[in-house]
């Protein structure tokens, strides 16, 4: 049975310890002067900027980066209701930029689809993501896991930890839904864990 295509970026779903994530995330500022649009589901990383009232900043990760976390929210203008639920090149929604809820738990398991294939046995490595940009009508991010950049390199980005355990989740096909952990993550010590091979 192939597997249908719905790409949505990393979903946050349970904690290491077994206990479903509640939904919460910490509050990060992108600068108005951020040129990248950023969508939920997006993998994200400390800037080095932050905003007027002290709220430290996140910019877009590029492939290979360490992260700090995946959007899962956004702040919305009070005098503008229809403000999209994702984050437009250059926006300036307020404080000169736009509020973004993050969530940056290293111990957060993620929901991602795969582009390509991972078979059983490689559960346990790391891998990368790919990115094919995200949706202006949901919102929702293009980011998938990159199948084909798997191995035991302890440098790249995520862990792979399972595989999502769905009737319609058929393990042997392109586009299966994996459970990962980010493996570089920015406010853990050191730059990951060698994948298990």
């Amino acid at each position: 049975m192939a597997n249908v295509s719905r790409v949505n970026g990393f979903r946050p779903v349970r904690s290491l310890n077994g206990a479903a994530w509640n939904g919460q995330g910490t509050q990060y500022f992108i600068p108005t002067a951020d040129s990248t649009a950023v969508f939920n589901g997006d993998a994200v990383k400390i800037s080095g900027t932050a905003s007027a009232n002290g709220v430290r900043g996140v910019t877009k990760a590029a492939v290979g980066d360490a992260i700090v976390g995946h959007v899962v929210g956004f702040s919305v203008n009070p005098l503008n209701l229809n403000t999209p639920q994702y984050r437009p090149a250059n926006a300036n929604v307020v404080d000169g930029g736009m509020y973004v809820l993050v969530c940056d738990d290293p111990n957060t398991y993620y929901e991602v689809q795969v582009s390509g294939t991972v078979a059983n046995t490689d559960v346990g490595l790391n891998a990368n993501f790919a990115d094919a940009g995200g949706s202006t009508t949901t919102g929702m991010s293009g980011e998938t896991l990159d199948g084909s950049t798997k191995a035991t390199t302890a440098t790249l980005t995520y862990k792979i930890l399972d595989f999502v355990q769905k009737v319609d989740n058929d393990v042997t096909s392109a586009g299966a839904k994996v459970l990962v952990k980010i493996n570089n993550h920015q406010l853990s010590t050191g730059t990951g864990t060698l994948g298990i091979a």
